[in-house]
């Protein structure tokens, strides 16, 4: 493993973190995405990617939909009752098994990925435009790298560690350990 100065591999600060500036792309980044869903489209980044997600594989149940869309399913599911409430996606029962079903695109739903996408893909092309195709080449290897080795951790976390957000956050402040 290559070791070097870069503050990346040894930080010193939350600026030096990668999750953080990562997340901090992310945020300055999808602004105007956020902007054009919610202003001109009225509907949210989850929607959006639930949209997406269902335009590349069609029919699929709602459980595969959140796996795919790397969400959770409570959130899922309220987004894909959102988009049948909007008519850009629809819920079907499977017959055999009605606590079964399948969430596709409506005709608007496509017609609206199809309207959307491509502005997307133009503010991608405008933020890629900063750098020179080499580095977006190798970007996008170590994009690859990073989230096997990522989903890698992931797994190999012991499971009776879980996050429990209703525990944590601002409401429930730990004690410091005492030495």
């Amino acid at each position: 493993m290559p070791t070097s100065n870069c503050r990346l591999r040894q930080p010193q600060s939350l600026e030096d973190l990668l999750n953080y500036r990562l997340f901090r792309l992310y945020v300055a980044s999808t602004s105007p995405v956020t902007r054009l869903m919610e202003g001109k489209w009225g509907i949210s980044r989850r929607e959006w990617r639930l949209l997406a997600v269902l335009a590349g594989v069609g029919k699929v149940s709602p459980s595969a939909l959140a796996e795919q869309a790397h969400l959770d399913r409570p959130r899922t599911s309220r987004a894909i009752s959102s988009l049948v409430a909007k008519g850009l996606a629809q819920r079907s029962v499977i017959a055999d098994d009605a606590r079964r079903a399948t969430v596709s695109l409506t005709a608007s739903g496509r017609q609206l990925f199809e309207e959307v996408f491509p502005q997307i893909a133009r503010m991608n092309s405008r933020l890629l435009e900063a750098v020179d195709d080499e580095l977006v080449q190798a970007l996008d290897r170590a994009l690859h790298v990073l989230t096997l080795r990522a989903d890698e951790i992931g797994r190999s976390t012991e499971p009776q560690v879980r996050a429990n957000r209703r525990a944590g956050g601002s409401r429930r402040v730990r004690p410091l350990a005492t030495f």
